[in-house]
C-alpha cells in the first residue's frame, strides 16, 4: 500500500516538474533569441566604429591639403589624433542590462534541463527491482533528500529568475527606447507599466483573497 501510494506521488511530482521545466524551456527559448538579436544590434553602440575613423582622417587629410594650397610657406605635415572612443551611457546601461538578461535566461534553461534530468533519475532510483521492503526505505531515503536539499524550493525559484530576467530586459529596452523615439518609448513605457501593475495586484492578492487562484513567484 505505502509503495504503491509512494509511486503515485512520485511521478505526479516528477510529471509536475517536467511540465515546469518544458515551459521553461520554450519560453527561455524564444526569449534568448529575441534578445540576441537586439543585443547584436545595441552592442555595436559600445564598440568604436573603423568607419568613423577612417572619415576622421580623412577629413584631417583634406584639411591638410586644403591648408597647404592656400599658403605659400610650406608648413609640415601633422595629422590630429582622434580622440578616445568613449560610448554613450545610456548605451552601457542597455548592453549591461541585456546582457545580465541574456545571461539569466539560459541559466534558466541549464537549470530547466538539469530538472528534466533529476526528475528522470529521482524515478529511476526510487522504483528499482527489488523486495519490497528494501524499495521502501530506498523511496524514504531519496524522499528524504529531496526535501532536505530543498529541491521543490529550486523548483519554484525558476520561474523567479525567468521574471527577473523578464524586467531587466524590459528595463534595458525602455532606457533604448528613451534615446531614440519619445514616441515608441511613451507608447512601450504605458504598455509595460499596466503589465507592471497587474503583475504587482496578482503577486499581493494572495495576501488579501485566499481563495485567490493568481499567484506569482
Amino acid at each position: 500500500m505505502y509503495l504503491n501510494l509512494a509511486k503515485d506521488e512520485d511521478e505526479n511530482m516528477a510529471k509536475r516538474w517536467t511540465a515546469d521545466a518544458d515551459g521553461i524551456l520554450i519560453f527561455t527559448g524564444l526569449f534568448s533569441a529575441g534578445v540576441a538579436a537586439l543585443l547584436a544590434v545595441s552592442i555595436q553602440d559600445i564598440r568604436p566604429n573603423s568607419q568613423d575613423t577612417s572619415a576622421f582622417y580623412l577629413q584631417s587629410i583634406y584639411q591638410v591639403i586644403s591648408n597647404a594650397s592656400t599658403t605659400q610657406t610650406p608648413t609640415p605635415l601633422t595629422l590630429a589624433s582622434p580622440s578616445p572612443f568613449s560610448p554613450p551611457k545610456y548605451a552601457v546601461w542597455v548592453n549591461a542590462l541585456w546582457f545580465l538578461s541574456f545571461v539569466i535566461s539560459l541559466t534558466c534553461a541549464l537549470l530547466a534541463t538539469l530538472l528534466q534530468q533529476w526528475a528522470r533519475r529521482y524515478i529511476k532510483v526510487t522504483q528499482p527491482r527489488y523486495a519490497p521492503h528494501k524499495r521502501a526505505r530506498i523511496r524514504t531515503f531519496f524522499a528524504e533528500g529531496v526535501d532536505k536539499l530543498h529541491l521543490p524550493w529550486v523548483v519554484d525559484v525558476l520561474p523567479a529568475l525567468l521574471h527577473l530576467s523578464l524586467f531587466l530586459f524590459f528595463a534595458g529596452l525602455l532606457i533604448f527606447l528613451f534615446n531614440i523615439d519619445h514616441t515608441i518609448f511613451r507608447a512601450v513605457a504605458l504598455w509595460v507599466a499596466l503589465c507592471a501593475a497587474i503583475y504587482g495586484c496578482i503577486t499581493l492578492m494572495p495576501f488579501f483573497r485566499h481563495d485567490s487562484p493568481y499567484y506569482s513567484p
